[in-house]
């Protein structure tokens, strides 16, 4: 039988005292004990060596660490850290290699840990991410249906002044409803280019950007107040999924050749610029033939919507079954006598609560899901 687990050590003691006065073999004892030839003259090593001390379990961690960094070593890299202190743990392994190849150096790894130790490393802060979409893309089959939003990405002209390319296309027939540069990338600068297609062609289905602001928020549903306002317009507000601009792919192809044909290189000033594109947009929409309409010019295909819009904007309307809750000026709502925050984007806006059991209520701003609130005050927001 092995060694007994309730009384270890008395039964390695025994074994070795039968070891020491008895007439018996090692193997005859050991085979007596359960135990093997190896592990009966181990105990008996340990208690010739230590005593009965020895008979005790020994730590199994290991004494020492054969891949612990060197003094000399830690120096040279940090020595490298210091004269270059933006670099990161594989900038440096480089930079070793690359000066001292004739050493072999630590993986980037443990050099990283030499940083940490040493009091090196910034932490980036995790910032909370927008909030992704829980609803599929609309579909695109006639004139209006989706409209793309974005910027083309910021530059300077040959004077040093920045420009900010505002583009708004319709999806169907590619027209570019709107190209501006505006002051700032805001929804202050941003909502009267808005605001003027609404008026010249029509409202929308929907109105498609990525998840950047002004467009988004990292709030509820990933509102922001640009999209309270189209919404208040009349317009759904869509976001692609974050890191996925192939699903705005004919927005982003027009915005190469937008770069391609007015900014390559920038014109001298701003107002040259603005010229460009000007042009840009006439010949984009009416004179360049366009692939995916058969060599056509997009102006042939778009038609303005028949949804006028009166420039009025309107919170959403709800039924009489539901309750209807404004959103104070903190971003709170007050259900059952006690403040449940939902975002500052809808401040002053009334939201609806549609019961779904009789404990659960979803909470909604016109035709967005903001959450499910349940009992009192467990909140899940989207």
């Amino acid at each position: 039988m092995s060694w007994m687990e309730i009384c270890v050590m008395d039964e390695r003691v025994r074994f070795v005292a039968k070891v020491l006065d008895g007439p018996e073999t090692m193997s005859s004892l050991c085979r007596q004990f359960g135990i093997s030839r190896k592990t009966g003259y181990k105990w008996l090593d340990r208690y010739r060596a230590e005593g009965a001390a020895g008979l005790h379990d020994h730590s199994r961690a290991p004494r020492g660490n054969s891949r612990a960094l060197g003094d000399a070593v830690v120096a040279e890299i940090l020595a490298v850290r210091h004269r270059y202190p933006g670099w990161g743990p594989r900038k440096v392994k480089a930079w070793l290699e690359i000066h001292h190849g004739d050493r072999e150096w630590p993986p980037a790894s443990s050099i990283g840990n030499v940083f940490d130790r040493a009091g090196l490393t910034r932490r980036r802060r995790r910032r909370r991410g927008v909030p992704p979409q829980d609803w599929p893309l609309s579909r695109c089959r006639a004139c209006n249906d989706v409209w793309c939003i974005d910027f083309k990405g910021w530059f300077r002209t040959g004077d040093g002044v920045r420009v900010d390319p505002l583009t708004l296309s319709d999806a169907h027939s590619r027209y570019l409803l709107r190209l501006e540069a505006v002051d700032r990338p805001d929804r202050a600068h941003v909502w009267p280019v808005v605001a003027g297609a609404l008026r010249e062609f029509g409202l929308p289905r929907v109105l498609r950007s990525d998840n950047g602001p002004p467009f988004a928020s990292r709030g509820v549903s990933g509102l922001s107040r640009l999209a309270v306002q189209l919404i208040k317009a009349g317009v759904l507000p869509e976001r692609i999924a974050p890191g996925k601009p192939q699903q705005n792919g004919r927005h982003e192809r027009m915005h190469l050749t937008l770069k391609q044909d007015t900014a390559s290189p920038p014109a001298g000033t701003q107002a040259a610029q603005i010229v460009r594109f000007r042009d840009f947009l006439q010949i984009y929409n009416h004179e360049r033939p366009h692939e995916a309409l058969g060599q056509r010019p997009p102006g042939e295909f778009y038609r303005a919507s028949p949804r006028v819009w009166d420039g009025k904007l309107r919170s959403p309307d709800y039924p009489d079954r539901v309750h209807v809750r404004r959103v104070r000026s903190n971003g709170e709502i007050k259900w059952k006598g006690r403040p449940i925050f939902i975002s500052k984007a809808l401040d002053h806006e009334p939201v609806a609560l549609y019961r779904i059991d009789e404990d659960s209520w979803e909470i909604r701003y016109g035709p967005i899901v903001l959450g499910i609130l349940k009992g009192r005050e467990c909140w899940k927001r989207n």
